[in-house]
């Protein structure tokens, strides 16, 4: 079976987890000699990670994917339950993490292992959400949800405006996906910070 809905949240599961690898790698470097780009361009990250994932995919499988799937499979109850609650904790989190940073930025690089910490608890919390949904959610939906439920959930997602995924980017996305790819390291930019 090939659903556009499937497809769309593997491609933003990747680039999610890209994206996370990324501000690890970064962190690990530091600012090197362009401190004020090191640091805009992990604010930037930090963003994304907020406006996307948060305020596009996260309210799409709560509402399109978690409920068909749970009707069908109740046995999943409690691990549903766990990835509505990450998506409710991860925007607050993400906050957190972009005023740790901003804490390094301007008080100083004695900040700079408060925000490691705080990268790497992120990161892990979300490489173990994203592990679920990829290994538990979507398995069970590829077995259990119709074709109706399927065209509800293809329709909702195509809507998506990642720009990762080659969607149209303007304004002031279009500066952040380039600030972004122009500057942050693989595999998700071009840049070597």
């Amino acid at each position: 079976m090939n659903h556009k809905s499937i497809q769309i949240i593997n491609q933003e599961h990747a680039t999610l987890s890209a994206m996370l690898y990324s501000i690890e790698m970064m962190e690990k470097r530091g600012p090197r000699g362009n401190r004020a780009q090191f640091f805009e361009v992990l604010r930037a990250m930090l963003f994304y990670i907020d406006e996307f994932p948060e305020k596009q995919h996260h309210p799409k499988e709560n509402l399109y994917l978690f409920p068909p799937v749970l009707k069908k499979a109740p046995e999943l109850q409690e691990t549903l339950d766990q990835l509505e609650l990450d998506h409710e904790v991860g925007e607050r989190r993400i906050r957190e993490l972009q005023h740790l940073l901003m804490r390094w930025e301007i008080l100083g690089d004695d900040h700079q292992a408060e925000f490691r910490d705080a990268a790497k608890k992120y990161i892990d919390f979300y490489l173990h959400h994203l592990h679920l949904e990829n290994t538990l959610i979507i398995p069970k939906a590829l077995k259990v949800l119709n074709e109706e439920e399927w065209a509800v959930m293809d329709q909702a997602f195509e809507s998506n405006s990642d720009p990762w995924l080659g969607n149209t980017v303007e304004g002031v996305y279009q500066n952040l996906f380039s600030k972004i790819t122009n500057h942050a390291p693989a595999p998700i930019g071009l840049g070597d910070n």
